[in-house]
Order: structure tokens, then C-alpha cells, then sequence
């Protein structure tokens, strides 16, 4: 399960830091956040494999926020986790556009079993989101190897185009000259060599120059990350 991507929005730390220890110790990558506004930001900013959401949240409740996530055309599985467990909650979280409902208190084997079973069920969403990766009004087709932007299509080398998707299957994460170098060229990094920089630059002319929003950004000292700016 190495780089599947689980959001705990859970307001209980000891809750949420049990879940995200449990994650982590079988391989997933977890964060968390502490209430509903921040959960919200994270949801629709980021993009993770499963959410693992309360229902009773500070700001935003757990209900709202699943509708506002499955609103925004997020097909991510959700696993609605609460100490709620009447039959008119469990309707209300499916209703809400949850995938799969826990109740609180419980085995983290069996969350385990929950998420294995919601991540397999997401296949079908999965596969399509490794064909076409769509970040703003950038698309990359992954089978045909095209780039797009709205309705532009942009004409790119295969390097280009590789270090294109390597940034953007990493949306958010800041990659480092090193790693570019190790992915994309397969070689070890020459701290003298700018061809990486000359490479982003190309991209930039192509990606970003006549487009809103800019998408490749630089993080100095540290590398590249594709994003939307907040």
C-alpha cells in the first residue's frame, strides 16, 4: 500500500494519531487534520486515495463536508468514522456521499479491512485518474502521451513531457533536482549540470506562460512542485 494517500479529518488526537500510527505502520501515507475548515482546504486541494472523516466536527460537520467534497466532483472513497451508529446516521453519511460507515469504538484490523475493501472497490476511479491526470485545466493523457491545457494542445519532447507527469502524478510535493535527475534521467545528480532548470524553463514557456493559474513553481533550495497557488 506504499503511496496510497489517506486525509483523517478527526478533531480527537489521540483518535487520529491512532489511525495515522496504525496507517503508517502498513505502508500508507497519512495526515491529518483537527476540524472541518481544514479538512475542507485539504479535500479539495490535494489529492489523496481514501478520507477517513468524522461526523462531529468543529466548524464544518462531517455530513456537510462530504457533500461539499462529492460537490466539487471528488471521487475519492470516504469511510465515515463515528461514535454515531443509528440507522438514521448511517443513511444520513451515505446520503451525504459516504462510501463505507464505522463506528466508533473499534479494531483497527477492521478499519484496515474497510479501507482495503473501499480502495479496491476505487479501481475503476483510480484507473481513470492514472490515464488522464487533470490538474486545473491541465490534462495529461497518459496512454497517448498528450498534454492539453483548456483547449490547447501542447506540443512537448518526450523529455519534457516526462518530467511533466512525474511532477504532476506528485502534485504538491516539491521534488528535488536530485530526484528529477534519478526519474527522469536516470543518472546521478551533477550539481554543475542546469539541464533540469533549462528542462523546467521549457515547460514553463509551454505550461504556464499563457495560462491561468501557474502551475510549476519553484521552491528555492529545495526543487519543484506542480500546484494551484492557494
Amino acid at each position: 500500500m506504499e503511496n496510497i494517500r489517506v486525509l483523517i479529518i478527526e478533531d480527537e488526537p489521540k483518535v487520529a494519531n491512532f489511525i495515522k500510527i496504525g496507517l503508517e505502520e502498513n505502508k500508507f501515507m497519512a495526515e491529518i487534520a483537527y476540524d472541518g475548515l481544514i479538512g475542507k482546504r485539504m479535500a479539495l486541494v490535494d489529492k489523496y486515495d481514501l478520507i477517513i472523516l468524522d461526523i462531529n466536527l468543529p466548524h464544518i460537520n462531517g455530513f456537510e463536508l462530504c457533500s461539499i467534497i462529492r460537490k466539487a466532483n471528488i471521487k475519492v472513497p470516504v469511510l465515515m468514522l463515528t461514535a454515531l451508529g443509528t440507522t438514521d446516521d448511517v443513511v444520513a453519511g451515505f446520503d451525504s456521499g459516504a462510501d463505507d460507515y464505522l463506528v466508533k469504538p473499534f479494531e483497527f484490523r477492521e478499519l484496515l479491512v474497510r479501507i482495503k475493501a473501499l480502495l479496491k472497490r476505487s479501481v475503476s476511479y483510480n484507473n481513470i485518474t492514472l490515464n488522464v491526470i487533470k490538474i486545473a485545466d491541465l490534462e495529461i493523457d497518459t496512454d497517448a502521451k498528450t498534454v492539453k491545457r483548456g483547449e490547447h494542445k501542447i506540443d512537448v519532447t518526450a523529455k519534457e513531457y516526462f518530467l511533466l507527469e512525474y511532477l504532476a502524478r506528485n502534485e504538491g510535493k516539491v521534488i528535488s533536482r536530485a530526484e528529477i535527475a534519478e526519474k527522469i534521467w536516470e543518472i546521478t545528480f551533477d550539481t554543475g549540470s542546469n539541464v533540469i532548470d533549462v528542462y523546467i524553463n521549457f515547460l514553463r514557456k509551454k505550461i504556464d506562460k499563457d495560462f491561468e493559474p501557474k502551475l510549476i513553481h519553484t521552491v528555492v533550495g529545495m526543487g519543484y512542485v506542480l500546484k494551484i497557488e492557494e
